[in-house]
């Protein structure tokens, strides 16, 4: 509601100290996310390429924290989105919708990380929507035709040809990686 809200929290937003997303008409702020939540993006942004037998032509283009508008609205700010082709510069909110979306559950906020975030992506015809706990290891890889739980390390493939590596972010390593089945 315009106008009615916190002073303090009007402070907070316009000293960068919160994110705030509208997820289907559901505004929710969060924290600046920690180390183990930025290491995780990273580590898994690193990781993000075609399949070895992929066939889509696609481009893997994957950014982190990049403001999309969808058809519905909503403004989220994924962690990792994952684009088939290099969506145009912008200084807006994007309104392509990416191929896949990759969230890393932050604490405090599972309830946006774990109820709506998968359920709204899949409904905004986002076709990979994968969820990762750092601190438990538990990969959630949602499709509209199933949903999928892995322990990491794992790697996930993505429908548009793309796959990612999930490491065990406590151990920081990346060569001890599980494979997802297909």
């Amino acid at each position: 509601m315009p106008g009615s809200r916190d002073p303090d929290l009007d402070q907070l937003i316009n000293n960068g100290a919160i994110r705030l997303e509208i997820t289907g008409g559901i505004p929710t702020w969060e924290a600046f996310p920690g180390l183990r939540h930025q290491e995780t993006i990273d580590l898994i942004r690193a990781s993000i390429s075609p399949t070895a037998d992929s066939t889509t032509g696609c481009s893997c283009a994957h950014y982190s924290d990049v403001l999309i508008r969808f058809k519905d609205g909503s403004l989220k700010l994924p962690d990792i989105a994952v684009f088939c082709a290099r969506p145009p510069r912008e200084d807006e909110a994007l309104t392509t919708v990416p191929s896949a979306v990759i969230e890393v559950v932050s604490p405090g906020y599972e309830y946006k990380d774990l109820s709506l975030n998968p359920q709204f992506y899949l409904a905004q015809d986002v076709d990979d929507v994968v969820i990762v706990d750092p601190r438990s290891g538990v990969v959630t890889h949602y499709r509209t035709t199933h949903v999928a739980v892995h322990q990491a390390p794992v790697t996930v493939t993505l429908l548009c040809g793309c796959q990612c590596v999930v490491p065990m972010v406590d151990s920081m390593s990346q060569s001890n990686t599980g494979t997802e089945p297909t």
